[in-house]
């Protein structure tokens, strides 16, 4: 039978809404969302055109014993911005991507999922489940040289999405295999090393929890300062340079920004969270970062190399290398068409098949 779900999916993959998706095809909106919600069948005609349009095969309409994420295993660090229709598509992206991933797990031999989970409500509770995730990663207590290496060695793919990155700040989803995807439209690199530690900290402290409420979010945030700045070595750094007197260092807060990988606004929020500043002091430091330019973009940034993802790329490599299939090969298995991953993986254009997928 016709599966309406799939059609649904693949309409917010595209970020169409349902008049939209009405009106390529000629139709009404009812008409679609009775398709969506099996309350009637597409003629073959149809069937055929709704493929053209969502860059599917007909067959992917037809697919049987499908499972889809729920809710709690989505964790969205919402853009304020974004409008619901542009968190609708990248959750149906992250939908598919799990998929893929899936897929290539199944295929090749990857790192071995090590994500501990820890119950932490209170602000010392998550100092210690950040203390923890560190020494069970082996991580010490400096600064982290490479966010991306550490959640992808603990067997996470990391990604983003063209097209739509800037929709949300981050996400990561629950999966037998933890998934983060991350805003690649932001300048500032230790900005996008904070998301990385925030759905971190959201995959450790919050499975089976829907989050994105004000509760999570902070408990998140504070896990993401803890775990990029351990409170007892960072506190004597800041202690150090990061103050002249009552006053702060600009000089200091810059050595201890590129010394951490975190951002000025980061460490000046951490000092606050350690009691190492007072609430006054904190006010006039970020003023400060504003009337310097420096509130969203600080000065160093332009210098500072952004972390790549790489775990997600090897995959699709080794899958070409070692079992012969490309990128072309897995559009087929999954009855899409190349340009509908080319959104989610690097699709090269189409060459000689190297191998045939049989599902």
């Amino acid at each position: 039978m016709f599966n309406g779900h799939e059609l649904r999916l693949a309409r917010q993959y595209h970020g169409y809404t349902l008049a939209d998706l009405a009106s390529s095809l000629e139709k009404s909106r009812q008409y679609v969302h009775q398709l969506e919600t099996g309350r009637t069948e597409p003629t073959p005609q149809t069937t055929a055109s709704l493929a053209s349009i969502l860059q599917v095969m007909p067959d992917f309409f037809y697919t049987a014993g499908q499972t889809y994420l729920s809710d709690e295993q989505f964790h969205f660090r919402k853009n304020m911005t974004s409008k619901v229709a542009q968190r609708q598509t990248v959750k149906a992206r992250g939908e598919f991507f799990e998929r893929l991933v899936k897929f290539i797990d199944q295929t090749l031999c990857l790192p071995e999922v090590d994500f501990p989970t820890y119950e932490a409500e209170t602000p010392n509770d998550i100092e210690k489940a950040a203390e923890q995730a560190r020494s069970h990663w082996a991580l010490g207590t400096g600064p982290i040289s490479n966010m991306v290496r550490v959640v992808e060695n603990a067997g996470a793919v990391v990604t983003s999405f063209s097209g739509v990155s800037n929709a949300v700040d981050a996400l990561s989803i629950t999966a037998k295999r933890p998934i983060i995807i991350r805003n690649d439209a932001k300048q500032s690199p230790y900005r996008l090393r904070f998301d990385l530690a925030h759905e971190t900290g959201h995959l450790l402290l919050h499975e089976g929890q829907v989050t994105g409420d004000r509760a999570t979010e902070s408990q998140a945030n504070r896990f993401a300062s803890a775990f990029l700045m351990p409170r007892a070595t960072f506190s004597k750094d800041f202690l150090l340079c990061g103050k002249s007197g009552t006053r702060i260092s600009w000089q200091g807060l810059s050595e201890i920004k590129l010394k951490w990988k975190v951002t000025k606004a980061a460490v000046l929020y951490r000092a606050k969270d350690l009691s190492l500043i007072d609430d006054k002091q904190y006010l006039s430091a970020v003023i400060g970062l504003k009337k310097r330019g420096e509130g969203i973009v600080e000065s160093e940034d332009p210098t500072i190399e952004k972390e790549t993802f790489e775990l997600i790329n090897n995959a699709m490599a080794g899958l070409n290398q070692y079992c012969r299939i490309t990128a072309h090969d897995v559009a087929r298995l999954f009855c899409v068409k190349p340009e509908f991953l080319s959104v989610l993986i690097d699709v090269p254009k189409a060459t000689t098949r190297l191998a045939v997928v049989r599902t």
